[in-house]
């Protein structure tokens, strides 16, 4: 039996909660944006509070007088999406903190290339061609015969993997061959910086700031398939919510249908953000590896050769496996080369996500946990590996 709380008691602790939640999460980025050190925090807390109970004042006040389920269930996805950008942004704050802390040479190594890249403009060419690709694929006629949200998604994850993949190999070619060249790189081994924490940080710089393009993007992502799931090709379908939604909401049934459609919002975005997760991996793992290539080739090539290599190593790597099946038993040399290749080169084809998506029935969460687990180990691996070749590349590469 649910024993429901008084509104004049539910209304504002629900608003206080989900205020307090944002406001949280907004003090770790707007600290290093500002530049706000711990006194200045102490003497703005008055105003964080004052914020907060207007805040919840608001919340409160929207939850009695909105009533529609769909209406607060749309408000708590946008309310989670917001949510969501904020605890990115603090995932990058920490992971700087914790690299500054640990590896304070390497880390600032890092966080000059994370600052350059993300000021660059082919980060945001690449961003907002890859937001415009994303934003127009729910409407392009596909002619599936009602399979088009798999065409969405695979297309979708191949744009967040393809653009990631672009501006990492294009900034490390770039970046490491022009401070070799350009001769600034010996400037940094003058101060007590070696050789592996300068390749090392600007591999971990560009990784970051490819990965912050792609957490980015896979919001817009999100977007897209909430759209494509509220328009879809079948008219009779129903975009129903999840059983975690509706149990969020069954838990905060006693706090008033307001709080309960609201938390049932919020549940259902992390949940269909969940279900992107996996295949964010595996393309994200495809952009490590790619870049650790491109950073140890720097080393020696210059930008053009690099950038080419790269782009060959990355269509052999997805058609080594095709050639190896189509010749087996049939053109011994042919499938001699494909094995070979396939040995030396990264299986980027066990990378893809689309094998999965176009299953008639979703493959067991258990066992595909367990493949997507087993392939990331292998990328970094092979990401090792790549970045190892680097260094004894870089390691007698003369800079004067």
């Amino acid at each position: 039996m649910i024993f429901a709380v008084s509104p004049l008691v539910a209304l504002p602790v629900a608003g206080l909660f989900y205020c307090l939640i944002q406001i949280l999460a907004a003090i770790p980025w707007l600290m290093v944006v500002f530049q706000i050190d711990r006194r200045t925090l102490r003497s703005l807390l008055p105003r964080a509070a004052a914020v907060l109970i207007v805040g919840a004042v608001l919340v409160a006040v929207a939850l009695f007088f909105l009533q529609d389920k769909e209406l607060l269930g749309t408000f708590g996805r946008w309310y989670a999406l917001l949510l969501e950008m904020q605890l990115i942004l603090d995932l990058f704050v920490a992971v700087f903190a914790l690299m500054l802390r640990f590896w304070p040479r390497g880390g600032a190594v890092a966080v000059a290339a994370f600052r350059e890249w993300l000021r660059h403009p082919l980060f945001w060419f690449v961003f907002v061609g890859a937001s415009f690709f994303l934003l127009v694929s729910p409407i392009i006629p596909y002619f599936t015969f009602g399979e088009d949200m798999k065409m969405v998604k695979e297309l979708g994850y191949d744009w967040l993997m393809l653009g990631g993949v672009f501006f990492a190999v294009v900034a490390a070619a770039m970046s490491i061959s022009e401070e070799i060249e350009g001769r600034t790189a010996i400037t940094l081994m003058s101060k007590p910086i070696s050789r592996r924490q300068f390749l090392l940080g600007k591999f971990a710089g560009i990784l970051l700031a490819a990965l912050l393009m792609t957490a980015v993007l896979s919001v817009v992502f999100g977007l897209v398939i909430w759209y494509k799931n509220l328009h879809p090709d079948d008219p009779n379908s129903v975009y129903a919510s999840p059983k975690p939604a509706e149990d969020v909401a069954s838990a905060l049934a006693k706090w008033g249908d307001g709080p309960a459609n609201l938390g049932r919002g919020i549940t259902w975005y992390f949940v269909d953000a969940s279900e992107l997760f996996p295949g964010l991996v595996l393309g994200f793992c495809q952009v490590m590896v790619l870049l650790a290539i491109a950073v140890a080739l720097a080393t020696r090539l210059p930008f053009i050769l690099n950038l080419v290599v790269c782009v060959v190593l990355f269509f052999l790597s997805h058609l080594t496996p095709v050639l190896e099946q189509v010749s087996r038993n049939r053109f011994a040399l042919v499938q001699f080369v494909a094995k070979l290749f396939n040995s030396l080169l990264p299986g980027l084809d066990y990378l893809k996500i689309g094998n999965a998506i176009v299953l008639p029935t979703p493959p067991d969460p258990k066992d595909f946990t367990i493949y997507v687990a087993s392939v990331t180990f292998y990328a970094l691996i092979y990401t090792a590996i790549a970045l190892l070749f680097g260094l004894i590349l870089f390691e007698d590469r003369d800079l004067a």
